[in-house]
């Protein structure tokens, strides 16, 4: 993997990843457009450090309205944790799951079966891509007016986002940031709170997968674990850095077009990505 293709692979997570529009997606066209294989050990690990320079965004980005809104008093962050943990327990629940069925139904017959072999399907990317489209699309008309009122994330709202965050763990495609926060905007929820929530599920989520990957890897490839294997991890490292930068401009993006009443667009550009990954898929790539 050369450099060039680390520095465009982390320039399209890092804007993508916080955007809903699925930098998962992304990143695997734009890895089949540079001839390389998102199913290799390397690329999933790389993917993951990607996910990690833009939680570090996030955690910057964010941390003084979770100081205001969760962080005021005891109370107030006892009753955020308890939300984080259902959210995330219901997120480990649909999406192990999910992996189940895949790998053992879908994937049954296939030797050493992963879920990470479905990664680089484009179809199901496209349609992926479409089905988030049009939820995005949806609780954006619904929510459009830049004043709409909505209510604080109760349990209801935290079972809802993480139960949808589930689906997008083995999904390429379906877009955490936009399942998790259109889920909140249709169930009534106040846009602030739930885009603040929506971020904090993916900080606490993004650390186990990467110690996934890690295993991953070095399973793989068992003399990643010494020094000799350290250069497997250098263009991981390169990529995080690069797009911890990237991430910080998109979310800047995100909150005002969600606050301003925009956040349909988004679910137009991933119907219109959906397309042309379809397109890409059929050509045989």
């Amino acid at each position: 993997m050369t450099l060039f293709q680390i520095l465009i692979l982390a320039i399209i997570q890092g804007a993508a990843e916080l955007l809903p529009v699925s930098s998962s997606a992304h990143v695997i066209v734009a890895e089949k457009l540079l001839g390389l294989d998102p199913t290799r050990p390397e690329l999933t690990l790389l993917l993951v450090m990607l996910h990690t320079g833009t939680m570090f965004a996030v955690i910057l980005f964010y941390w003084n309205a979770w100081k205001a809104s969760f962080f005021n008093s005891w109370k107030e962050f006892g009753a955020f944790f308890k939300l984080l943990v259902v959210a995330t327990c219901l997120t480990g629940v649909v999406g192990l799951i999910l992996k189940y069925l895949i790998e053992k139904i879908a994937l049954k017959g296939m030797a050493h079966a992963e879920i990470e072999m479905i990664f680089g399907n484009l179809t199901l990317i496209s349609a992926s891509l479409a089905v988030v489209g049009g939820l995005i699309i949806y609780s954006g008309l619904k929510h459009q007016r830049p004043s709409a009122a909505g209510s604080a994330v109760d349990l209801r709202g935290a079972c809802g986002m993480g139960a949808i965050q589930g689906l997008c763990l083995p999904l390429r495609g379906f877009s955490r940031s936009g399942a998790t926060i259109s889920a909140g905007l249709i169930l009534g929820l106040s846009r602030k709170r739930v885009e603040e929530f929506s971020f904090a599920l993916a900080v606490v989520l993004t650390p186990p997968i990467i110690v996934r990957e890690v295993m991953r890897l070095l399973k793989a490839q068992p003399g990643a674990a010494g020094a000799g294997g350290f250069p497997l991890f250098v263009p991981s490292l390169i990529g995080m850095a690069l797009s911890f930068g990237a991430g910080l401009l998109a979310l800047r993006w995100l909150s005002a077009w969600l606050e301003e009443g925009r956040w349909y667009l988004f679910g137009i550009y991933c119907i219109c990505a959906s397309l042309l990954t379809f397109v890409l898929s059929w050509s045989g790539m």
